[in-house]
């Protein structure tokens, strides 16, 4: 038997579904109007209102590693790894949403805080109590 055989796929699309769906009602419940794009062509994923602007939002999934919530910032095509190709989403969206199924919250980072591959939420101290440069989850947590 193959390595691929044994391994069960990842269904990346239904991970994502979830994440929308989780960071959708988190919007909803902070008293956003929420609005969904017609079809997948764009590079953000939904629209919120808050009564006075409209702004972009792309959603992606964290995972907790060791006390931070590690997510992309960009996004990535390609079906062979010599091929991958990253875009980072500057310019094209207002937010990123992200939901961390490890922790079940959700959290919305405005454009500038993002990087142009991968970026970090820390929920715990670090070990050495360095301060400096952290991106604390809390600060971005929707209720």
């Amino acid at each position: 038997m193959s390595k691929t055989a044994e391994r069960p796929k990842r269904d990346t699309k239904r991970i994502g579904d979830v994440s929308e769906a989780k960071v959708l009602v988190k919007l909803v419940e902070a008293g956003y109007y929420v609005s969904k794009p017609f079809g997948e062509n764009q590079r953000y994923d939904l629209i919120i209102d808050d009564g006075a602007t409209l702004a972009r939002v792309q959603v992606k999934t964290g995972r907790l590693r060791g006390g931070v919530i590690v997510f992309s910032c960009c996004s990535t095509h390609g079906h062979r790894r010599s091929r991958l190709k990253s875009r980072p989403y500057f310019g094209q969206i207002e937010y990123l949403a992200v939901y961390c199924p490890d922790v079940e919250k959700v959290y919305l980072l405005p454009e500038q805080e993002l990087t142009s591959s991968t970026a970090h939420l820390r929920l715990s101290p670090t070990r050495n109590n360095v301060e400096k440069m952290i991106r604390w989850a809390a600060q971005f947590q929707l209720p």
